[in-house]
């Protein structure tokens, strides 16, 4: 008995320890936020003084190195279209090899595996160069098709989903005359709602944190055309980080409410799908 209790006990140090360790950098993120030494200090983990004049500055007194309205503005613009594209995109595709048969199933999924397991930076470079050509680089439309087009290719998790809801559900409703929209529409999105969530908050995400792709795609100088991503990192250049790095740690504290608004809102639903698949199964 005692050895099962020192076992739970260590279990629980151990979890502990590694959620400190987890928070201690989130922690440092929002205090450095509130201090009023706008640079980097490694005297003390705490400020010694407080004060939220870096919010302030970052959404009331923005300037050509810290334009951060405009940089939020262009990122939540961006991710709202791409996730809505992604999102009708990966259930599109799901559905379509999930609960259809057609003659080119079978080679067109395994081809789809086999591209998405190639890094998306290899073709980073062309796809730059394509979009180039036709002047959708530096553009808000341009990041949008980077981050949705290739999104049909996530489909495998989701369509793993779409197998498990009984076939004889589809069927019976074809007896009935219903078309495949209305199948779709009417039995396998309201048994889908957890993986619909996870879909939709994946396609949110990733916009929303890209870097890479961001920096490849805006060329331009003026800063109110950049991305909170790319904003960001241009305030931690050596003529910069002296009197930014404060309104930095704002930036990275205010860049997760949107996605922790996001969670909080999905779960609802998330909760409902869980338990309305629990009652209908």
């Amino acid at each position: 008995m005692k050895e099962k209790t020192w076992k739970i006990v260590a279990r629980h140090l151990l979890l502990a320890l590694l959620a400190i360790i987890w928070l201690i950098p989130i922690v440092w993120l929002v205090v450095t936020s509130l201090s009023v030494t706008k640079g980097v200090s490694n005297q003390h983990f705490f400020p010694e003084h407080w004060t939220i004049a870096n919010y302030k500055q970052l959404f009331l007194q923005p300037d050509t190195a810290a334009n951060f309205p405009a940089w939020f503005k262009n990122t939540f613009i961006v991710a709202v279209f791409s996730c809505l594209v992604s999102s009708c995109f990966v259930l599109m595709v799901s559905y379509a090899f999930s609960c259809m048969r057609f003659k080119a199933r079978k080679p067109l999924m395994s081809f789809s595996i086999i591209l998405g397991m190639f890094p998306g930076v290899l073709s980073m470079i062309a796809v730059y160069f394509v979009l180039k050509m036709i002047g959708l680089t530096d553009s808000m439309a341009g990041l949008v098709i980077v981050y949705s087009a290739g999104s049909g290719l996530g489909f495998l998790v989701l369509k793993g989903f779409f197998d498990t809801i009984p076939v004889s559900l589809r069927e019976a409703a074809r007896l009935e005359g219903a078309s495949e929209a209305t199948i779709f529409a009417k039995i396998i999105i309201p048994l889908s709602k957890p993986m619909i969530v996870y879909t939709i908050i994946n396609a949110f995400l990733s916009p929303w944190m890209d870097f890479v792709m961001a920096r490849i795609m805006i060329k331009s100088k003026d800063s109110s055309d950049w991305t909170v991503a790319i904003g960001l990192y241009n305030l931690l250049q050596k003529t910069l980080i002296g009197d930014y790095f404060a309104i930095f740690c704002a930036g990275g504290v205010m860049i997760a409410i949107p996605i922790s608004i996001l969670f909080v809102l999905m779960q609802k639903f998330y909760v409902e799908g869980v338990t309305g698949g629990a009652v209908k199964g």
